[in-house]
């Protein structure tokens, strides 16, 4: 006897791959977006609640998973072992995105034949911090207040400094750590749940993004959106598959289809601190990393590694001077290079990250910073796309870090094409 109908659709619902799930949000809001214009916006409400329950999750998630991780550690060799690595794979893969990003605009010439006018008022860029102001920042005068803020480097220095100090203590220790070990795993549970509503909020952000930009901000600037999403795409598909067959001796196949839940909320949301909670789940669950490296890694990830703006930069910087028509020189490229690597970690943690790290590299090279205004427009369109990478990057250190330390779970790794 065929069963009613209001108890199929929950079975078949739950049995669709969440990727499959937030992938149908994507694609729908795109087209809702696109019909409906800036009326789309109505639907914007959807994806403020989901990116709200997000970033509630973002904090707690981080401190207890870094606490537990580090007190899981219990070698100090070993943690500095992990750190060394994480930090030396981010670098590495930076320095590459530059590079791609440098090459795919020499070989497509985004700029040339452009013209556009920019406006000196809209170019502002927040002043990068100095060296002593970011190590000084480093440390928390208040924990709680830094808890309370959400300063992810303040949290992970504190995190990092408890979770020592509960394992060097010992026995006593011991207690508090457990608490840590049951509220993370309640976090993780909470991420599940609020996982649950992606497809919906993801359907209000991209209705609402696909309804707000028009043809007429897009057509003349889609040579450089282009590039710039190419460019991604093969830094993806080329340094990190390569990397993990390489150095990891894994299937990168696994590891795309592993990270894709992450993927289509960075994309979405264009914020990889706000892609954490995701990003953790897809380490442990989909990828069978341990929730030590997981936790320690990817929130050391979400705010030193930025390979997606690495390739923005080196895009829109040649994107610029071929607009003004400024020969760069081989010094140039090198100086893109070197500046937006090391730039990329003292500016993670920086609200407007992109438009910052672009105005100290462009300072060095001597391009004019009045014209980030030209792509302030599509900023977000490329932001959305350069946090898909970050987070994607992310994930990819976490699985060579958690190889290389004898805690990646292969049979889960190698099982991801059935989550």
């Amino acid at each position: 006897m065929p069963q009613p109908a209001s108890s199929v659709r929950p079975g078949l619902w739950r049995r669709i791959p969440l990727w499959q799930k937030i992938l149908a949000g994507l694609i729908l809001g795109t087209l809702v977006g696109s019909l409906m214009g800036e009326q789309a916006s109505i639907f914007k409400p959807l994806g403020d609640i989901f990116i709200s329950a997000i970033k509630m999750l973002i904090v707690p998630l981080v401190f207890s998973t870094l606490v537990v991780g580090i007190g899981a550690m219990r070698d100090p060799q070993k943690m500095g072992r992990i750190g060394a690595r994480t930090i030396a794979l981010y670098l590495i893969t930076t320095a590459f995105a530059i590079a791609i990003g440098l090459f795919a605009s020499w070989l497509f010439q985004p700029g040339v034949g452009l013209e556009l006018s920019f406006d000196k008022a809209s170019a502002d860029a927040q002043e990068a911090p100095s060296l002593v102001e970011i190590l000084v920042g480093l440390v928390p005068q208040n924990p709680v207040d830094a808890l309370a803020t959400g300063n992810i480097l303040q949290i992970i220095v504190f995190a990092i400094g408890l979770g020592i100090s509960l394992t060097l203590i010992g026995e006593k220790g011991e207690p508090v750590l457990k608490v840590f070990e049951s509220f993370a795993d309640a976090m993780v549970k909470l991420t599940s749940l609020v996982m649950a509503i992606a497809p919906f909020g993801v359907f209000g952000l991209i209705a609402n993004v696909a309804g707000s930009y028009g043809a007429e901000v897009l057509l003349p600037l889609v040579k450089v959106i282009g590039v710039v999403y190419l460019a991604c795409v093969v830094h993806v598909l080329v340094v990190y598959s390569g990397l993990l067959a390489l150095l990891g001796r894994l299937n990168p196949m696994r590891y795309l289809k592993g990270i894709l839940d992450a993927l289509v909320v960075a994309y979405s949301s264009a914020s990889s601190s706000g892609t954490l909670p995701v990003s953790l789940r897809c380490a442990t669950k989909n990828l069978g990393i341990s929730e030590g490296v997981a936790g320690f890694v990817l929130p050391v990830g979400a705010t030193i590694n930025m390979d997606g703006t690495a390739i923005y930069q080196g895009v829109v910087a040649v994107f610029i001077a071929q607009l003004i028509g400024v020969d760069l020189s081989l010094a140039d490229y090198g100086m893109i290079i070197v500046t937006g690597t090391l730039a990329s970690i003292g500016t993670a943690g920086v609200p407007g990250a992109g438009l910052i790290m672009l105005s100290i590299v462009m300072a060095q090279i001597g391009l004019p910073l009045e014209a980030l205004a030209v792509v302030a427009g599509i900023d977000r369109i490329l932001d959305m796309a350069r946090t898909s990478v970050n987070v994607a990057g992310d994930l990819m250190v976490t699985t060579l870090v958690g190889k290389s330390e004898g805690e990646l779970d292969e049979d889960v790794y190698n099982a991801t094409s059935k989550s």
